[in-house]
Protein backbone atom coordinates (compact mmCIF):
# COMPACT_ATOMS: atom_id res chain seq x y z
CA UNK A 1 0.00 0.00 0.00
CA UNK A 2 1.50 3.39 -0.90
CA UNK A 3 2.17 5.53 2.11
CA UNK A 4 2.58 9.31 2.34
CA UNK A 5 5.64 11.21 3.59
CA UNK A 6 5.38 12.50 7.15
CA UNK A 7 5.76 16.13 6.06
CA UNK A 8 2.39 15.91 4.27
CA UNK A 9 0.76 15.33 7.64
CA UNK A 10 -1.27 12.27 6.71
CA UNK A 11 -1.05 8.67 5.68
CA UNK A 12 -2.92 7.41 2.63
CA UNK A 13 -2.73 3.79 3.64
CA UNK A 14 -6.24 2.41 3.23
CA UNK A 15 -6.19 0.86 6.74
CA UNK A 16 -5.43 4.23 8.37
CA UNK A 17 -7.08 6.65 5.98
CA UNK A 18 -10.46 6.70 7.69
CA UNK A 19 -8.94 7.70 11.04
CA UNK A 20 -5.92 9.83 10.18
CA UNK A 21 -6.36 11.41 6.76
CA UNK A 22 -9.08 13.54 5.19
CA UNK A 23 -9.97 12.82 1.54
CA UNK A 24 -8.64 16.25 0.47
CA UNK A 25 -5.26 15.81 2.14
CA UNK A 26 -5.08 12.25 0.93
CA UNK A 27 -5.70 13.41 -2.65
CA UNK A 28 -2.87 15.95 -2.38
CA UNK A 29 -0.68 13.21 -0.97
CA UNK A 30 -1.54 10.84 -3.80
CA UNK A 31 -0.86 13.46 -6.47
CA UNK A 32 2.53 14.17 -4.92
CA UNK A 33 3.21 10.45 -4.92
CA UNK A 34 2.10 10.35 -8.56
CA UNK A 35 4.40 13.08 -9.85
CA UNK A 36 7.20 12.63 -7.28
CA UNK A 37 7.26 8.89 -6.57
CA UNK A 38 10.67 9.14 -4.90
CA UNK A 39 8.98 10.85 -1.92
CA UNK A 40 6.64 7.94 -1.27
CA UNK A 41 7.14 4.42 -0.08
CA UNK A 42 5.61 1.61 -2.08
CA UNK A 43 5.75 -1.65 -0.18
CA UNK A 44 4.92 -4.75 -2.11
CA UNK A 45 1.40 -6.10 -2.01
CA UNK A 46 0.26 -9.56 -2.96
CA UNK A 47 -3.01 -8.16 -4.36
CA UNK A 48 -1.62 -5.08 -6.12
CA UNK A 49 1.43 -4.15 -8.14
CA UNK A 50 4.98 -4.75 -7.02
CA UNK A 51 7.39 -1.91 -6.22
CA UNK A 52 9.05 -2.09 -9.64
CA UNK A 53 5.71 -2.22 -11.43
CA UNK A 54 4.44 0.83 -9.57
CA UNK A 55 7.54 2.85 -10.37
CA UNK A 56 7.13 2.09 -14.07
CA UNK A 57 3.39 2.80 -13.94
CA UNK A 58 3.80 6.10 -12.10
CA UNK A 59 6.41 7.33 -14.56
CA UNK A 60 4.26 6.30 -17.49
CA UNK A 61 1.04 7.77 -16.09
CA UNK A 62 2.68 11.09 -15.24
CA UNK A 63 4.00 11.40 -18.80
CA UNK A 64 0.63 10.49 -20.34
CA UNK A 65 -1.33 13.03 -18.27
CA UNK A 66 1.11 15.90 -18.86
CA UNK A 67 1.41 15.07 -22.56
CA UNK A 68 -2.38 14.98 -22.99
CA UNK A 69 -3.03 18.24 -21.15
CA UNK A 70 -0.28 20.28 -22.81
CA UNK A 71 -0.68 18.75 -26.27
CA UNK A 72 -4.44 19.19 -26.54
CA UNK A 73 -4.29 22.73 -25.16
CA UNK A 74 -1.70 23.48 -27.84
CA UNK A 75 -4.01 22.17 -30.59
CA UNK A 76 -6.93 24.28 -29.39
CA UNK A 77 -4.83 27.44 -29.06
CA UNK A 78 -3.23 26.87 -32.48
CA UNK A 79 -6.58 26.70 -34.27
CA UNK A 80 -7.98 29.67 -32.35
CA UNK A 81 -4.98 31.85 -33.20
CA UNK A 82 -4.27 30.76 -36.78
CA UNK A 83 -6.74 32.20 -39.29
CA UNK A 84 -5.77 29.70 -41.99
CA UNK A 85 -6.43 26.74 -39.70
CA UNK A 86 -9.86 28.15 -38.84
CA UNK A 87 -10.78 28.17 -42.54
CA UNK A 88 -10.45 24.37 -42.77
CA UNK A 89 -13.73 22.69 -41.86
CA UNK A 90 -12.03 19.53 -40.63
CA UNK A 91 -10.32 21.51 -37.88
CA UNK A 92 -13.65 22.16 -36.16
CA UNK A 93 -13.82 18.43 -35.52
CA UNK A 94 -10.16 18.39 -34.49
CA UNK A 95 -10.68 21.16 -31.92
CA UNK A 96 -13.73 19.38 -30.50
CA UNK A 97 -11.73 16.14 -30.38
CA UNK A 98 -8.89 17.91 -28.57
CA UNK A 99 -11.40 19.27 -26.05
CA UNK A 100 -12.71 15.75 -25.39
CA UNK A 101 -9.17 14.43 -24.94
CA UNK A 102 -8.36 17.36 -22.64
CA UNK A 103 -11.36 16.51 -20.46
CA UNK A 104 -10.20 12.89 -20.30
CA UNK A 105 -6.79 14.01 -19.07
CA UNK A 106 -8.27 16.39 -16.47
CA UNK A 107 -11.44 14.67 -15.25
CA UNK A 108 -10.75 10.96 -15.72
CA UNK A 109 -7.08 10.05 -15.71
CA UNK A 110 -6.00 11.80 -12.46
CA UNK A 111 -8.60 9.97 -10.36
CA UNK A 112 -7.69 6.65 -11.95
CA UNK A 113 -4.04 7.41 -11.21
CA UNK A 114 -4.82 8.25 -7.59
CA UNK A 115 -6.69 4.98 -7.13
CA UNK A 116 -3.80 3.09 -8.70
CA UNK A 117 -1.25 4.79 -6.43
CA UNK A 118 -3.29 4.39 -3.25
CA UNK A 119 -4.69 0.96 -4.08
CA UNK A 120 -7.92 2.41 -2.73
CA UNK A 121 -10.89 4.51 -3.91
CA UNK A 122 -11.68 7.27 -1.39
CA UNK A 123 -14.30 9.35 -3.21
CA UNK A 124 -17.41 7.29 -2.60
CA UNK A 125 -19.78 5.25 -4.74
CA UNK A 126 -21.59 8.19 -6.39
CA UNK A 127 -18.42 9.86 -7.65
CA UNK A 128 -17.23 6.45 -8.87
CA UNK A 129 -20.34 6.30 -11.06
CA UNK A 130 -19.77 9.88 -12.27
CA UNK A 131 -16.14 9.24 -13.07
CA UNK A 132 -16.98 6.00 -14.90
CA UNK A 133 -19.74 7.74 -16.87
CA UNK A 134 -17.34 10.53 -17.88
CA UNK A 135 -14.81 7.93 -18.95
CA UNK A 136 -17.30 6.17 -21.26
CA UNK A 137 -18.75 9.48 -22.51
CA UNK A 138 -15.45 11.13 -23.42
CA UNK A 139 -13.73 8.11 -24.96
CA UNK A 140 -16.82 7.39 -27.06
CA UNK A 141 -16.95 11.05 -28.11
CA UNK A 142 -13.34 10.76 -29.27
CA UNK A 143 -13.98 7.91 -31.67
CA UNK A 144 -17.19 9.51 -32.96
CA UNK A 145 -15.18 12.64 -33.75
CA UNK A 146 -12.70 10.54 -35.71
CA UNK A 147 -15.60 8.92 -37.54
CA UNK A 148 -16.96 12.36 -38.51
CA UNK A 149 -13.49 13.43 -39.63
CA UNK A 150 -13.26 10.39 -41.90
CA UNK A 151 -16.63 11.26 -43.47
CA UNK A 152 -15.51 14.87 -43.95
CA UNK A 153 -12.33 13.70 -45.69
CA UNK A 154 -14.33 11.27 -47.83
CA UNK A 155 -16.54 14.04 -49.20
CA UNK A 156 -13.54 16.36 -49.65
CA UNK A 157 -11.36 13.91 -51.59
CA UNK A 158 -13.69 11.41 -53.25
CA UNK A 159 -16.37 13.87 -54.38
CA UNK A 160 -16.39 17.01 -56.50
CA UNK A 161 -15.73 20.32 -54.67
CA UNK A 162 -19.35 21.40 -55.17
CA UNK A 163 -20.60 18.17 -53.59
CA UNK A 164 -18.32 18.72 -50.59
CA UNK A 165 -19.58 22.28 -50.11
CA UNK A 166 -23.18 21.09 -50.33
CA UNK A 167 -22.64 18.19 -47.92
CA UNK A 168 -20.46 19.86 -45.28
CA UNK A 169 -22.50 22.97 -44.59
CA UNK A 170 -22.07 24.85 -41.28
CA UNK A 171 -25.42 23.49 -40.09
CA UNK A 172 -24.48 19.90 -40.90
CA UNK A 173 -21.11 20.29 -39.19
CA UNK A 174 -22.87 21.64 -36.08
CA UNK A 175 -25.29 18.69 -36.10
CA UNK A 176 -22.42 16.21 -36.46
CA UNK A 177 -20.51 17.84 -33.60
CA UNK A 178 -23.62 17.79 -31.44
CA UNK A 179 -24.12 14.12 -32.20
CA UNK A 180 -20.55 13.36 -31.14
CA UNK A 181 -21.39 14.65 -27.67
CA UNK A 182 -25.05 13.65 -27.29
CA UNK A 183 -24.96 10.05 -28.57
CA UNK A 184 -22.37 8.89 -25.97
CA UNK A 185 -24.68 9.95 -23.13
CA UNK A 186 -27.02 7.09 -24.07
CA UNK A 187 -24.32 4.51 -23.29
CA UNK A 188 -22.66 6.37 -20.40
CA UNK A 189 -24.59 8.48 -17.88
CA UNK A 190 -28.05 7.09 -18.67
CA UNK A 191 -27.39 3.33 -18.28
CA UNK A 192 -24.61 3.62 -15.69
CA UNK A 193 -26.55 5.90 -13.34
CA UNK A 194 -29.60 3.65 -13.71
CA UNK A 195 -27.51 0.56 -13.04
CA UNK A 196 -28.46 -1.16 -16.30
CA UNK A 197 -24.88 -2.28 -16.86
CA UNK A 198 -24.83 -4.21 -13.57
CA UNK A 199 -28.12 -6.13 -13.87
CA UNK A 200 -27.44 -9.77 -13.04
CA UNK A 201 -23.89 -9.23 -11.74
CA UNK A 202 -24.47 -6.95 -8.72
CA UNK A 203 -23.21 -9.56 -6.24
CA UNK A 204 -20.00 -10.05 -8.22
CA UNK A 205 -19.41 -6.29 -8.42
CA UNK A 206 -19.91 -5.84 -4.67
CA UNK A 207 -17.54 -8.72 -4.01
CA UNK A 208 -14.78 -7.13 -6.08
CA UNK A 209 -15.38 -3.58 -4.83
CA UNK A 210 -14.14 -4.44 -1.34
CA UNK A 211 -10.93 -6.26 -0.48
CA UNK A 212 -11.17 -7.69 3.04
CA UNK A 213 -7.49 -8.58 3.21
CA UNK A 214 -6.34 -4.98 2.72
CA UNK A 215 -9.55 -3.21 3.83
CA UNK A 216 -9.56 -1.41 0.46
CA UNK A 217 -12.44 -0.16 -1.66
CA UNK A 218 -12.20 0.03 -5.46
CA UNK A 219 -14.10 1.82 -8.20
CA UNK A 220 -15.07 -1.27 -10.18
CA UNK A 221 -16.80 -1.00 -13.55
CA UNK A 222 -18.16 -4.34 -14.68
CA UNK A 223 -20.79 -4.84 -17.36
CA UNK A 224 -23.28 -7.54 -18.23
CA UNK A 225 -23.47 -9.12 -21.66
CA UNK A 226 -26.18 -6.87 -23.20
CA UNK A 227 -24.40 -3.68 -22.12
CA UNK A 228 -20.98 -5.00 -23.19
CA UNK A 229 -22.26 -5.74 -26.70
CA UNK A 230 -24.26 -2.50 -27.06
CA UNK A 231 -21.53 -0.24 -25.68
CA UNK A 232 -18.74 -1.86 -27.70
CA UNK A 233 -20.71 -1.72 -30.96
CA UNK A 234 -21.78 1.92 -30.53
CA UNK A 235 -18.48 3.18 -29.14
CA UNK A 236 -16.01 1.24 -31.26
CA UNK A 237 -17.00 -1.42 -33.79
CA UNK A 238 -19.63 0.44 -35.86
CA UNK A 239 -17.65 3.73 -36.08
CA UNK A 240 -14.51 1.72 -36.81
CA UNK A 241 -16.25 -0.02 -39.72
CA UNK A 242 -17.38 3.33 -41.17
CA UNK A 243 -13.86 4.72 -40.86
CA UNK A 244 -12.31 1.71 -42.58
CA UNK A 245 -14.74 2.01 -45.50
CA UNK A 246 -14.25 5.78 -45.79
CA UNK A 247 -10.47 5.65 -45.65
CA UNK A 248 -10.33 2.77 -48.10
CA UNK A 249 -12.21 4.89 -50.64
CA UNK A 250 -9.96 7.84 -49.83
CA UNK A 251 -6.86 5.70 -50.35
CA UNK A 252 -8.09 4.41 -53.71
CA UNK A 253 -9.03 7.91 -54.90
CA UNK A 254 -5.79 9.52 -53.71
CA UNK A 255 -3.72 6.80 -55.36
CA UNK A 256 -5.58 7.27 -58.66
CA UNK A 257 -5.15 11.04 -58.53
CA UNK A 258 -1.44 10.68 -57.82
CA UNK A 259 -1.04 8.23 -60.71
CA UNK A 260 -2.79 10.55 -63.16
CA UNK A 261 -0.74 13.56 -62.07
CA UNK A 262 2.53 11.59 -62.48
CA UNK A 263 1.50 10.50 -65.99
CA UNK A 264 0.63 14.04 -67.00
CA UNK A 265 3.83 15.49 -65.55
CA UNK A 266 5.99 12.90 -67.34
CA UNK A 267 4.15 13.61 -70.59
CA UNK A 268 4.70 17.36 -70.17
CA UNK A 269 1.04 18.20 -70.76
CA UNK A 270 0.79 21.69 -72.30
CA UNK A 271 -1.51 24.33 -70.94
CA UNK A 272 -5.12 23.69 -71.78
CA UNK A 273 -6.38 26.87 -73.35
CA UNK A 274 -9.96 25.78 -72.82
CA UNK A 275 -9.67 26.13 -69.03
CA UNK A 276 -8.68 29.10 -66.96
CA UNK A 277 -5.96 28.29 -64.41
CA UNK A 278 -7.35 27.44 -61.00
CA UNK A 279 -4.75 28.57 -58.50
CA UNK A 280 -6.22 26.43 -55.73
CA UNK A 281 -6.57 23.10 -57.56
CA UNK A 282 -3.15 21.54 -57.12
CA UNK A 283 -2.77 22.92 -53.62
CA UNK A 284 -6.20 21.55 -52.68
CA UNK A 285 -5.51 18.05 -54.01
CA UNK A 286 -2.06 17.88 -52.43
CA UNK A 287 -3.34 19.22 -49.10
CA UNK A 288 -6.34 16.89 -49.00
CA UNK A 289 -4.22 13.85 -49.85
CA UNK A 290 -1.66 14.62 -47.15
CA UNK A 291 -4.44 15.28 -44.67
CA UNK A 292 -6.02 11.94 -45.52
CA UNK A 293 -2.73 10.12 -44.88
CA UNK A 294 -2.30 11.95 -41.59
CA UNK A 295 -5.82 11.16 -40.45
CA UNK A 296 -5.41 7.51 -41.47
CA UNK A 297 -2.37 7.30 -39.20
CA UNK A 298 -4.34 8.98 -36.41
CA UNK A 299 -7.18 6.49 -36.85
CA UNK A 300 -4.71 3.60 -36.89
CA UNK A 301 -3.14 4.76 -33.65
CA UNK A 302 -6.58 5.09 -32.10
CA UNK A 303 -7.45 1.52 -33.05
CA UNK A 304 -4.15 0.18 -31.75
CA UNK A 305 -4.73 2.01 -28.47
CA UNK A 306 -8.38 1.09 -27.92
CA UNK A 307 -8.88 -2.23 -29.76
CA UNK A 308 -7.35 -4.35 -26.92
CA UNK A 309 -9.70 -2.76 -24.40
CA UNK A 310 -12.87 -3.14 -26.48
CA UNK A 311 -12.04 -6.71 -27.49
CA UNK A 312 -11.53 -7.57 -23.82
CA UNK A 313 -14.66 -5.63 -22.86
CA UNK A 314 -16.87 -7.71 -25.12
CA UNK A 315 -15.15 -11.05 -24.38
CA UNK A 316 -14.86 -10.86 -20.57
CA UNK A 317 -18.60 -11.33 -19.76
CA UNK A 318 -18.65 -14.49 -21.89
CA UNK A 319 -15.71 -16.07 -20.02
CA UNK A 320 -17.16 -15.45 -16.54
CA UNK A 321 -15.14 -12.28 -15.89
CA UNK A 322 -11.81 -14.08 -15.64
CA UNK A 323 -9.62 -11.42 -17.30
CA UNK A 324 -6.91 -10.44 -14.75
CA UNK A 325 -7.22 -7.00 -13.17
CA UNK A 326 -3.69 -6.03 -14.21
CA UNK A 327 -4.54 -6.74 -17.84
CA UNK A 328 -7.62 -4.51 -17.58
CA UNK A 329 -5.49 -1.73 -16.11
CA UNK A 330 -2.88 -2.07 -18.84
CA UNK A 331 -5.47 -1.99 -21.65
CA UNK A 332 -7.32 0.95 -20.10
CA UNK A 333 -4.21 3.11 -19.82
CA UNK A 334 -3.13 2.03 -23.29
CA UNK A 335 -6.39 3.59 -24.46
CA UNK A 336 -5.70 6.74 -22.48
CA UNK A 337 -2.44 7.15 -24.39
CA UNK A 338 -4.52 8.16 -27.39
CA UNK A 339 -5.67 11.32 -25.59
CA UNK A 340 -2.09 12.57 -25.55
CA UNK A 341 -0.96 11.09 -28.84
CA UNK A 342 -3.09 12.97 -31.38
CA UNK A 343 -1.50 16.43 -30.89
CA UNK A 344 1.95 15.01 -31.56
CA UNK A 345 0.70 13.28 -34.69
CA UNK A 346 -0.57 16.65 -35.90
CA UNK A 347 2.77 18.30 -35.15
CA UNK A 348 4.90 15.75 -36.98
CA UNK A 349 2.60 14.93 -39.90
CA UNK A 350 0.69 18.14 -40.63
CA UNK A 351 2.68 21.15 -41.82
CA UNK A 352 0.08 23.87 -41.02
CA UNK A 353 -0.28 22.57 -37.46
CA UNK A 354 3.49 22.23 -37.11
CA UNK A 355 3.96 25.84 -38.20
CA UNK A 356 1.22 27.04 -35.83
CA UNK A 357 2.78 25.09 -32.94
CA UNK A 358 6.19 26.63 -33.63
CA UNK A 359 4.74 30.14 -33.72
CA UNK A 360 3.08 29.59 -30.33
CA UNK A 361 6.08 27.91 -28.69
CA UNK A 362 8.50 30.49 -30.12
CA UNK A 363 6.30 33.42 -29.06
CA UNK A 364 5.33 34.46 -32.58
CA UNK A 365 8.80 34.21 -34.14
CA UNK A 366 8.48 35.60 -37.69
CA UNK A 367 10.68 32.83 -39.07
CA UNK A 368 7.81 30.37 -38.74
CA UNK A 369 5.08 32.54 -40.23
CA UNK A 370 3.57 31.69 -43.60
CA UNK A 371 5.65 33.29 -46.38
CA UNK A 372 3.92 35.59 -48.86
CA UNK A 373 4.04 34.70 -52.53
CA UNK A 374 2.64 37.97 -53.84
CA UNK A 375 4.58 39.22 -56.79
CA UNK A 376 6.10 35.81 -57.50
CA UNK A 377 5.47 34.00 -60.77
CA UNK A 378 5.80 30.27 -61.21
CA UNK A 379 5.66 28.67 -64.66
CA UNK A 380 2.80 26.19 -64.83
CA UNK A 381 0.28 24.46 -67.04
CA UNK A 382 -3.23 23.20 -66.37
CA UNK A 383 -5.06 19.95 -66.94
CA UNK A 384 -8.39 18.43 -66.01
CA UNK A 385 -8.89 15.30 -63.86
CA UNK A 386 -12.32 14.01 -62.86
CA UNK A 387 -13.91 17.32 -63.78
CA UNK A 388 -11.49 19.44 -61.71
CA UNK A 389 -8.78 21.70 -63.13
CA UNK A 390 -5.30 21.14 -61.66
CA UNK A 391 -2.22 23.32 -61.97
CA UNK A 392 1.06 21.59 -62.85
CA UNK A 393 4.07 23.63 -61.73
CA UNK A 394 7.31 23.26 -63.70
Amino acid sequence: MPGCPLFFGCCCDAKLQADTCSPLLCSVCALMCLFFPCFCSHPSSSEGFSVAEKIVLLTFISAVILMAILGNLLVMVAVCRDRQLRKIKTNYFIVSLAFADLLVSVLVMPFGAIELVQDNWIYGEMFCLVRTSLDVLLTTASILHLCCISLDRYYAICCQPLVYRNKMTPLRIAVMLGGCWVIPTFISFLPIMQGWNSIGIIDLIQQRQFNKASNSTYCIFMVNKPYAITCSVVAFYFPFLLMVLAYYRIYVTAREHARQIRVLQRAGTPADSRHQPDQHSTHRMKTETKAAKTLCIIMGCFCLCWAPFFVTNIVDPFINYTVPGKLWTAFLWLGYINSGLNPFLYAFLNKPFRRAFLIILCCGDERYRRPSILGQTVPCSTTTINGSTHVLRH
